[in-house]
């Protein structure tokens, strides 16, 4: 049994201790906000944050991990997807396909929680995820965007 803390709620499973956290998340909680894309950590679809930092779930097994650290997925990022990613990404429509944005958003979110105002290059080495679309320019203007919008909510 692996007791876990996921988007602010304990939660107990079942679960082989070498189960990539990713799979524990899409197939035991249902939570497929987060994706699979390359299943070596290189891609970032799938990312999610522990403890506040933007982590490649395919590559963490569950046993690595305890109910003390805080996991959150894109469903726990915001309860009314009102986060300045979320609402930057909905006014410039960012994403083509979408299927990588989630983990994106994520990897966006982690950096700036360490950088709230990052430059192109805190951007480029922060966001190391592949759009297999190309989305990369309107990855970077949703991000300053979100800055903008975050600064607004604050004034």
């Amino acid at each position: 049994m692996v007791k876990l803390t996921i988007n602010g709620k304990p939660v107990a499973i079942d679960v082989d201790g070498s189960t990539p956290l990713l799979w524990v998340l899409r197939e035991q909680l249902g939570l497929t906000g987060t994706k699979y894309g390359c299943g070596i950590g290189s891609c970032g679809a799938c990312t999610v944050h522990i403890n506040g930092k933007a982590v490649r779930s395919c590559t963490v097994p569950v046993s690595s991990l305890s109910a003390a650290q805080k996991i959150t997925t894109i469903e726990g990022l915001s309860a009314d997807n009102r986060h300045p990613l979320q609402q930057a990404w909905a006014e410039l429509d960012v994403p083509q396909c979408g299927y990588c944005q989630p983990g994106m958003i994520m990897s966006a979110a982690a950096l700036l929680n360490t950088k709230p105002n990052p430059s192109d290059a805190d951007i480029d080495a922060g966001v190391t995820n592949i759009c297999r679309c190309g989305t990369f320019n309107r990855v970077r203007r949703g991000i300053h965007l979100a800055v903008t919008i975050n600064k607004r909510g604050r004034s």
